[in-house]
């Protein structure tokens, strides 16, 4: 049953790596924090928290939701195992071998090659979904070029493996989180929050212009090559428009009648939290022209915690129960996890904000309140994977 459809196996492959990532972020913060003996990475720790984090955890859960849900958008065939499980073998191969690296010389190149395989194999089926047919494909195709971004970066982190220098890390970090991670998800949430808000919500009008689109995601790359060229101080030019569109946006989904059911309310939340991140972002950015030093990273992990992590918990979760034959409906179990992570989210810009001599306590104590949230998720949705569909029907 685990391979009868990619988002069963992705999925699961997702969540396998993202606890075993942040078990090993946490293992990092616990040795900071003097709890814990010092381990030897092979990468510098936070760019091992970077890779496995931007390059596996985020990614394995997106391909599982496209090449499931884009099909869909573009009426295309279901896409048969046979054409993406050899991708996924060295997807899971790749990972595996990148995270033994990170202790272990020499082995995370290979696991990188592995991945660069695997990434290419999966990215050939979204290329051919996206410029299928003659139906409304933008959404489809920005999400496509997004994840080709992605592959970039890791090119960029295989570079980094071979040469040690920095600039690849940094190229391979901005690669990943402003010219994929973030156009994959808003382009997902423009498209489907509001399709699934017209469903629930009584008298609901659809908007989702294009010139937000390309407001933020235009924005994004823009922050990212700001970033590589070092050009703090002018980031505000991309993040305060984008900001700006997000925010006004998400008051555009009235997001206050879709609190009434959870699952629809869990996706309003979670993009609620792009407009925050961007607006952290042109505040840290207008105070740098200014002279000033803020914020450290909790623009980016309101991006990556708040708004990655709440749109992912949300859209997978939805996924998973309407591909199983089970009721569009958060319990009460699924509910609570999410409002958990919110509270994860809160502590991990905390921890941006308290003496230096608290951070790394205080981010362990996020870390640690992230793997509880989602591996009480792990133990309710995981086991859906390997079963069969509740109402009997294939997939």
């Amino acid at each position: 049953m685990l391979f009868v459809a990619p988002h069963r196996t992705l999925f699961l492959s997702g969540a396998v790596m993202l606890l075993v990532s942040f078990a090993l972020w946490a293992i990092e913060l616990g040795a900071r924090a003097g709890l814990l003996p010092a381990i030897g990475w092979v990468f510098p720790p936070g760019w091992m928290h970077a890779l496995l984090v931007t390059g596996g955890v985020f990614p394995l859960f997106m391909f599982g939701f496209l090449l499931t849900a884009m099909p869909r958008w573009q009426g295309y065939d279901e896409i048969a195992a046979g054409r993406w499980l050899w991708s996924w073998r060295l997807l899971a191969a790749g990972w595996a071998l990148v995270t033994v690296g990170m202790i272990a010389p020499g082995v995370a190149m290979a696991g990188l090659v592995l991945v660069l395989a695997g990434w290419g194999g999966m990215q050939r089926i979204l290329w051919q979904v996206a410029h299928h047919g003659d139906l409304e494909a933008l959404h489809a195709r920005v999400v496509c070029y997004a994840m080709i971004a992605g592959m970039l970066a890791v090119i960029a982190w295989l570079g980094f493996a071979l040469s040690g220098d920095p600039v690849w890390a940094r190229i391979a970090i901005e690669l990943a989180v402003f010219c994929s991670l973030l156009p994959v998800f808003f382009s997902v949430c423009h498209r489907m929050v509001p399709f699934f808000s017209s469903g629930v919500i009584p008298s609901y009008v659809m908007v989702r212009p294009l010139w937000v689109l390309v407001l933020v995601v235009g924005g994004s790359v823009m922050h990212a090559v700001f970033d590589v060229a070092g050009w703090l101080s002018l980031r505000w030019i991309a993040d305060a428009p984008a900001a700006v569109a997000a925010l006004w946006l998400s008051r555009q989904w009235r997001p206050v009648p879709a609190m009434k059911v959870p699952l629809l309310g869990m996706l309003h939340i979670g993009f609620l939290w792009l407009g925050i991140a961007l607006t952290l972002f042109a505040i840290q950015s207008a105070a740098s022209l200014l002279g000033y030093n803020m914020l450290g990273m909790a623009p980016l992990h309101a991006l990556g915690v708040g708004f990655f992590g709440s749109v992912l918990m949300a859209m997978v979760s939805r996924v998973t129960l309407g591909h199983s034959g089970r009721k569009l409906a958060a319990d009460r179990l699924t509910w609570g996890l999410f409002l958990g992570l919110e509270l994860v989210v809160v502590v991990r810009i905390t921890a941006e904000l308290v003496p230096a001599g608290w951070s790394a306590l205080v981010m362990l104590l996020a870390v640690l309140g992230w793997l509880g949230v989602f591996g009480a998720w792990a133990t309710r949705y995981l086991p859906i994977y390997w079963r069969p569909r509740s109402d009997g029907r294939p997939g």
